[in-house]
């Protein structure tokens, strides 16, 4: 293949190593060392616990990335010990930490640490998190011990829990597989559990230090801190699994109709769209929704620029306004109603918020002065009349979740997500999509019978609630947070994307707008201030434009159930003559799977023809071969498009 990329460019956007994970093994407990933390406990070949992690956060939530030493790894036939030194610092601050883990063939995992602060410390947490993942755990049974040493039975909370589901705890036990049982105690600290799903990460998070208390604080000078996770496991050993063999897409009924495809516009890239707009219109997207924000410089001709742009895709232009005034809101959403009247009310749906709830508020916070929802609403409905009104949140479900809109008075809900707000790591990222489902299920249980829909959304964050802003990244990093993310150009972008819409489509949301035109969350290159490897050099498109392409194509058809093995994405719809079915690999192992019935071609998007895909806007219709094989071998983060007769 010449003046291909690297293979880590075409699949992840960045040519950055990643250290391979160790798997510690005790008999039937493994465990996975990934940077002196535990991922993907497992007994038996069952999960058990997604994670256990010693993390040091500094004020704004930003994890440290300690220097580790002295790491020494002893393993034996019936446990292994782990053993290493901890620094994390920055300019200003110091903490130093010691840890031990030690395993055992028995079914117990012991994961201590002690520390303390070689400066005055000011910190949001530090301490212990622990990860419980959700498959086979979201609704089912756990038995509490809490602080105090009472015993109480509850449950994994099914649909997603605004706050904290499970307070003052130390220990949880709960079932990984029928008769087999789990106790996870937690010393060293009170802690409490948070409902992970909120932002997308595929676990429910039990951590040190209850929110309740204030944050920032200070871990003074020389002070001593001593924690310990400690998880036995007892009951039946998992009956064996059946050999290596490929799993089985099985095509269910008809459940609804596909989606409209959206993508959303930053002010920013209107110039950058309008000159791409041959590409871009390509898509086909359905609906732009443009960002109008005041605070950011946004007047009467950024909303004529949205306008424009929408035009030259021949896209339903909506509009996502941010409202200034907290005493006058009433007044600035009058006046921008009118703005849109003069323009010839274009904007046939408008998405409202208030500026303050653009940032997060923890619980346990006074929430900061804002404008009644109903009374905003309700100026709203005045302001625009020939609008389908449109509100919950611009920055994360979580905080829809948390502070929910007067449902009985607009007409949509809708919400944007991000994958990367706790952790920035290939497997947390497409991990993140199992969360999607309790999503949409919160979502329609918010929403009580009004349509929902989701975006602008994209692996990146667009708005960071918790703190000034996204991160810049200038180093094209994988790292929590960032703004311009390399895997959306790469094909785990394009693999993500296909299973988001999927998830969102199965789940019953009306529009779908996922990433942008140009820019971070783009589908076509422009050149910017970070930096696009490839890209930069030849331009074209990224792999989830020919993804996006394929799922507008599908809008309004009938969308069948598709049921595949945990590491396929997949999609399924009727076109009039046979099935359309997307699958995606999610993950960074090569995977094969049984096609539900005789294929007539196939379109392959994986790191082969990553070369030929960016630099052909057709390709999803050049691409397609014959394909008659009633298996299909998925190479990583590959994505295929296969019609069934």
């Amino acid at each position: 293949m010449n003046n291909a990329p690297s293979l880590a460019i075409r699949l992840f956007g960045t040519d950055e190593p990643v250290t391979p994970l160790r798997i510690l093994r005790a008999g039937a407990l493994t465990a996975e060392l990934d940077t002196g933390n535990l991922r993907h406990i497992r007994f038996g070949g069952v999960e058990i616990i997604r994670a256990i992690s010693f993390i040091v956060r500094d004020k704004n939530w930003g994890t440290y990335n300690p220097v580790i030493s002295d790491l020494v790894v002893d393993e034996r036939a019936d446990g292994f010990t782990v053993t290493y030194k901890a620094l994390a610092l920055d300019d200003n601050q110091a903490f130093r930490y010691s840890a031990r883990i030690e395993g055992s063939a028995e079914g117990r995992l012991d994961f201590s640490a002690e520390g303390s602060a070689e400066t005055p410390f000011l910190t949001n947490r530090t301490g212990f998190v622990v990860l419980h993942p959700i498959a086979g755990v979201s609704g089912h049974p756990v038995t509490i011990e809490h602080v105090d040493g009472s015993i109480v039975e509850s449950r994994f909370p099914d649909i997603i829990d605004p706050v904290q589901p499970m307070m003052d705890l130390r220990a949880l036990t709960h079932e990984a597989a029928p008769g087999l049982k789990v106790t996870c105690r937690m010393e060293g600290d009170t802690y409490e559990m948070e409902d992970q799903r909120n932002w997308t990460d595929a676990s429910y998070k039990t951590y040190v230090r209850p929110l309740a208390l204030p944050w920032p604080y200070t871990l003074p000078k020389d002070e001593r801190i001593e924690q310990a996770v400690r998880l036995t496991v007892t009951g039946a050993l998992p009956a064996a699994q059946a050999g290596s063999v490929a799993g089985q897409v099985t095509l269910g009924s008809v459940i609804g109709t596909v989606p409209a495809l959206g993508l959303g516009l930053d002010p920013s890239e209107i110039t950058d769209t309008i000159a791409r707009r041959d590409r871009l219109h390509l898509v086909g997207a359905k609906v732009l929704v443009g960002y109008y924000d005041p605070s950011l410089g946004h007047d009467f001709t950024t909303l004529g620029g949205i306008l424009a742009t929408a035009r030259s895709l021949e896209a339903e232009p909506w509009l996502e306004a941010v409202v200034q005034s907290v005493e006058g809101f009433e007044a600035e959403i009058a006046a921008l109603g009118r703005d849109v009247a003069d323009m010839g009310s274009p904007f046939k749906t408008v998405l409202l918020s208030p500026l303050p709830d653009l940032k997060c508020t923890l619980p346990g916070s006074v929430w900061p002065p804002a404008p009644p929802p109903r009374a905003f609403f309700e100026a709203a409905r005045k302001a625009f009349p020939k609008a389908r009104i449109g509100g919950g949140m611009f920055s994360l479900f979580t905080e829809m979740n948390r502070k929910r809109p007067p449902v009985d008075l607009i007409d949509l809900v809708s919400f944007t997500t991000t994958a990367m707000l706790h952790a920035g790591d290939d497997t947390s990222i497409t991990e993140g999509l199992e969360t999607l489902p309790a999503i949409a299920l919160s979502a329609r249980a918010i929403a009580d019978g009004k349509p929902y829909a989701v975006g602008p959304s994209a692996i990146g964050m667009r708005m960071n609630p918790y703190g000034e802003a996204p991160l810049k990244n200038p180093g094209n990093i994988r790292q929590a947070m960032n703004f311009n993310d390399p895997r959306h150009r790469g094909l785990l972008g394009a693999a993500w994307a296909l299973g988001f819409f999927a998830r969102f489509a199965e789940g019953g949301a009306t529009t779908i707008t996922l990433g942008g035109t140009t820019g971070a969350f783009g589908l076509v290159h422009a050149r910017h201030a970070w930096p696009q490897p490839y890209f930069d050099e030849v331009g074209g498109v990224f792999p989830m434009f020919h993804v996006l392409r394929g799922m507008a194509r599908l809008a309004g058809k009938p969308l069948r159930k598709v049921t595949t093995p945990d590491t396929i994405e997949a999609i399924a719809a009727e076109t009039g003559d046979g099935i359309e079915l997307w699958l995606a690999n999610r993950t960074g192992s090569e995977q094969s799977v049984a096609l539900p019935g005789a294929p007539r071609d196939r379109f392959l998007l994986d790191a082969d023809s990553f070369v030929v895909a960016t630099q052909d806007g057709n390709a999803l219709d050049t691409l397609a071969k014959p394909f008659d094989d009633r298996m299909l071998t998925l190479a990583p983060y590959a994505v295929a498009r296969i019609r069934l007769s």
